[in-house]
């Protein structure tokens, strides 16, 4: 058995209210980010969709480039490496060779390296009470691999927004390693209203892992609106860090590794895991009576 990891390091995550002009969303990007390094975080985190929010389709194919040449990925790059942190973009559109777009989260070394790029796996296809309408798989190409990124204080499982309402995955992350997990979002006002700190924390609590989950807030230009509260919370399902529902800024706290294996220790699920089947009771009685 591996060691535990131990140290503390301090995390510092940033809320936007992401808008339709790109150049605007990485300097109020890259402003909160370098206010988190100012107040000592080392590793900094940005929402989902941090360089562009845009409902119409043909302004978000216009908006979009590939990975390789991306103006905004040389941004991320650049200022990882300036201020010598890891920053994780939370995600960004970009455009692959099937003329679909990825939701890709991008997680840059403090040499402003691409350590770890995870594409969004779940499509957000919904239809809200209010009459709110999201088919993410219109225009969005999902992933189909968990990824997981070593940091120096442990093992980061990588996920973006709707991938939380997929428990199965951020078990197998957990099992596969994961210390933290990264959960950068969009939600919606009712969704999260609903459902955002009730899941982020079964996340945490289920798996014996801190949650960094930075978030888009407020009423966007293209007139959707997001909840904000982006979360920091403990492997016992503490909150450590709460932004507000309303404004950008940044939340930062300490974290401290040995509680991931203080937590497993407490409850240790994760060994626990045993294979099952599902058997209809009704059939069950069929064979009986046979």
């Amino acid at each position: 058995m591996s060691e535990p990891i131990m140290g503390t390091f301090r995390v510092g995550l940033v809320q936007m209210c992401t808008g339709r002009d790109v150049e605007k969303n990485l300097s109020d990007a890259g402003a909160l980010v370098r206010e988190a390094v100012r107040q000592g975080a080392q590793y900094v985190q940005t929402p989902e969709i941090t360089t562009l929010m845009e409902t119409d389709r043909a302004r978000l194919f216009g908006a979009v480039r590939p990975e390789e040449g991306n103006a905004a990925v040389a941004h991320f790059s650049a200022l990882a490496r300036d201020l010598g942190i890891w920053l994780h973009l939370g995600s960004m559109g970009v455009l692959v060779g099937n003329g679909r777009i990825a939701n890709r989260s991008l997680l840059f070394s403090p040499a402003g390296l691409i350590e770890a790029r995870f594409d969004k796996i779940h499509m957000f296809d919904v239809q809200l009470p209010g009459g709110e309408v999201y088919r993410e798989s219109k225009n969005y190409q999902p992933g189909d691999a968990a990824v997981l990124a070593e940091l120096p204080w442990g093992t980061l499982g990588l996920t973006v927004c709707y991938d939380l309402r997929f428990p199965h995955l951020y078990r197998a992350l957990a099992k596969a390693g994961a210390d933290f997990l990264a959960i950068p979002s969009s939600f919606t006002r009712p969704t999260g209203a609903a459902h955002w700190h009730v899941l982020m924390r079964a996340r945490a609590i289920e798996n014996g892992c801190f949650v960094f989950a930075a978030a888009q807030a407020g009423k966007h230009e293209v007139g959707r609106e997001t909840y904000g509260h982006s979360l920091i919370v403990s492997p016992w399902g503490e909150i450590l860090a709460e932004a507000d529902g309303d404004d950008p800024g940044v939340i930062v706290t300490d974290i401290e590794v040995s509680q991931v294996q203080e937590a497993r220790g407490r409850v240790p699920s994760l060994q626990h895991d045993r294979p099952f089947q599902i058997i209809h009771a009704s059939a069950m009685r069929a064979k009986e009576a046979s």
